[in-house]
């Protein structure tokens, strides 16, 4: 039989790190700001400090203490502490209640003989980089929400393996809230996956030097959000000309056509406040400039929007045709995401293209000067920053070489420099900053972005799915969020299902950030993506009046309550602005001592007042609600007050959304001019 003590503890303390080492190992462990700890380890003994990635330097610590004695180190900060015994193991404890958040899972110490799994296991891919994962303790009763965008059908992750990369439809921000009272940010932009199974909570990066992550704990979700957006920042002022209705579809072909809808909103008196010319508007991808015969006069576009009230919203491409007036240049200065091995083609669309290099500053500032030039100084001051992942064809991360580093190691963080490359040219302009990107990592937020939903299905299923990915990704700093209302792929504006759909989509839209219609709708064009002289054309209608009369009645009632919502919907941007405070959250944010609420991931609190619960099935004209103790609630569509702590069944027909105000709030939201 083989016993296992634990070895004598020895450590160095260097300021307010401790550094601890031994045999094929370096640690470095130390506060992060304000109630957090920051570790880092690698098997090369060498931790690179330059690697923060998108942190933001650390608030300073207002208590940090650290001790030692034979068998442990023992580091506080405020109210998080750290220990690590003789053998390596590391555990976190909340100081204020002296409960264990998180320990490493270590299997076995046995010796004489090879041990089961180590906590923190690296291997070698080439030099000082490593595939590494992470092995925690599980505890089945522990809940975990974040990481991000998915359209899993998971609103509790736990039991969830998720994958750690960026695709069309799935954003990776690597930070989970968990039930215990802590947030854990994986500090790497490798891709990898993170486990929250019943047997280990495990961390994974496929190439990176060394493991970082960062533990913040606190009193409610509300303190432990605040800590996590000081380190990874906080959305900018939100600009008032961008809270009302988006207009949108794929797409508008000509500039006349994009007028003539325009004018209708305004002969309908429907309020708008942007539109949108989506893709393939310019004259080959990579000039990003109108088509001069199609978009013949964009700056007596501009004009004509904006004595409507009107902002005009342009999409941007990052992908460049090798036939394209930039092509040189660029391939000279080495602004392309570039192959490791065969040609630097990564993607085709109408043709072959490579990609931008927005992980390398001077490419960044040549794409936004191509921009300012054929867009800015019409008076365009909103981007829509699509193809943010990006996307490839197929997913070869191994395969593609950036400035940051090879796309195994980086690829995560390219979508956060595409936001930064236009935020820094708009802001040199003295503009305030709202666009759109299909991607984020952590700190996007900082760049003014509002993240979407990507290229999702038009199906009630995806509704529901789409909720759920919105209150996860409230939780890892993004506070600007829409989806497309309807969804994206397929519908029929003749069809009588889909517009029940859009109805119900328009219903949870109006309670979202970022009110937004957009859709490649049937019938669809004939065409040929791969053909590099085929021309792309547009999908169906997708004005709110093209859905029938019935569905346009209800619609427009909603558009209009958007408008009354506004000012409420500003109030909560400034917070989100000034604290991180998310726009739309879970219940668990502002009713963490109500267990039910932790698996409620179909209702969601919009602002502190406003507790809403989309119907997000087919056919339903009925639903279930809970609302929680603590609070007063009144039904808004009927006036009538409600008991709190319990489940409920409320009326909601087509055209109603069971809405609820707390504590006496009557923002008069249905009660129309």
């Amino acid at each position: 039989m083989a016993y296992y003590t634990i070895p004598k503890f020895e450590a160095v303390i260097q300021g307010n790190r401790l550094i601890w080492e031994t045999a094929g190992e370096l640690v470095y462990i130390e506060p992060y700001g304000k109630d957090a700890v920051r570790f880092r380890s690698s098997k090369s003994l060498h931790i690179d400090e330059e690697l923060n990635w998108t942190l933001l330097p650390p608030k300073k610590a207002e208590f940090v203490q650290i001790e030692m004695n034979e068998e442990r180190g023992r580091l506080v900060n405020g109210k998080i502490a750290v220990t690590i015994t003789g053998d390596g193991t590391v555990t976190y404890y909340n100081t204020i209640t002296n409960k264990v958040l998180l320990e490493e899972y270590w299997i076995d110490g046995r010796v004489h003989t090879a041990p089961l799994r180590r906590a923190r296991e690296y291997r070698v891919t080439s030099g000082n980089q490593f595939k590494m994962s992470l092995y925690f303790k599980p505890d089945r009763e522990e809940h975990f929400y974040g990481m991000g965008q998915d359209a899993n059908d998971c609103f509790d992750l736990k039991g969830s393996t998720i994958e750690l990369l960026q695709k069309n439809g799935k954003c990776t921000i690597p930070y989970t809230y968990s039930s215990k009272g802590y947030g854990f940010l994986w500090n790497n932009p490798a891709i990898g996956r993170a486990e929250f199974v019943n047997n280990h909570t495990m961390w994974h990066a496929q190439c990176a030097k060394q493991i970082d992550y960062i533990v913040i704990t606190g009193e409610s979700p509300a303190e432990i959000n605040h800590k996590f957006t000081d380190i990874t920042g906080r959305a900018p002022k939100f600009p008032k000309w961008a809270a009302g209705f988006w207009q949108c579809k794929l797409r508008y072909e000509t500039q006349e056509e994009l007028l003539e809808v325009a004018r209708e909103y305004k002969r309908r008196k429907l309020p708008i406040s942007v539109i949108v010319i989506d893709y393939f508007h310019w004259t080959m991808q990579g000039e990003w400039k109108f088509d001069p015969i199609k978009w013949p006069d964009p700056r007596a576009m501009v004009d004509e929007l904006k004595e409507m009230g009107i902002e005009l919203m342009v999409s941007i491409w990052p992908t460049v045709d090798p036939r394209s007036e930039n092509y040189e240049l660029m391939k000279n200065k080495n602004y392309f995401i570039r192959g490791e091995k065969g040609v630097d083609v990564v993607f085709m669309f109408y043709g072959p293209q490579t990609y931008v290099d927005n992980t390398h500053p001077d490419a960044r500032k040549f794409f936004w000067s191509r921009a300012k030039k054929n867009y800015y100084d019409y008076g365009i001051k909103m981007f829509w920053l699509d193809e943010a992942e990006p996307e490839m064809r197929p997913y070869d991360y191994d395969n593609i070489r950036m400035y940051a580093g090879n796309g195994e190691e980086i690829s995560n963080l390219y979508c956060t420099g595409y936001a930064k490359a236009f935020y820094d040219g708009l802001r040199e302009e003295g503009e305030e900053v709202c666009n759109l990107i299909r991607c984020a990592w952590l700190g996007t937020q900082r760049y003014g972005a509002v993240l979407w939903s990507g290229d999702i299905a038009s199906t009630f299923d995806s509704l529901r799915k789409q909720m759920k990915a919105g209150l996860n990704v409230s939780l890892c700093g993004i506070p600007w969020w829409t989806t497309d209302i309807g969804g994206f792929i397929n519908g029929n504006p003749e069809d009588e299902e889909f517009r029940e759909l859009i109805v119900r989509w328009f219903e949870f839209g109006v309670f979202c950030p970022v009110f937004r219609l957009h859709g490649f709708r049937l019938p669809y064009p004939q065409r040929d993506i791969f053909d590099p002289d085929g021309y792309c054309g547009s999908g169906g209608p997708n004005e709110v009046w093209r859905f029938g009369d019935d569905a346009y009645e209800i619609i427009a009632r909603y558009m209009h309550l958007r408008e009354r919502l506004i000012p409420y919907i500003l109030l909560q941007m400034e917070k989100a602005s000034a604290d991180g405070t998310p726009v739309m959250r879970p219940l668990l944010y502002d009713f963490p001592e109500e267990e039910a609420v932790y698996d409620i991931g179909d209702e969601y609190m919009f602002g502190p007042n406003l507790l809403i619960a989309p119907v997000v099935e087919q056919g339903q004209e009925s639903r279930k609600v809970f609302l929680p103790a603590g609070a007063a609630w009144t039904n808004a569509n009927t006036g009538e007050a409600c008991e709190a702590g319990r489940w409920m069944v409320t009326e909601a027909p087509l055209g109603t959304i069971p809405v609820f105000y707390r504590d006496g709030a009557d923002l008069g939201l249905f009660k129309e001019d």
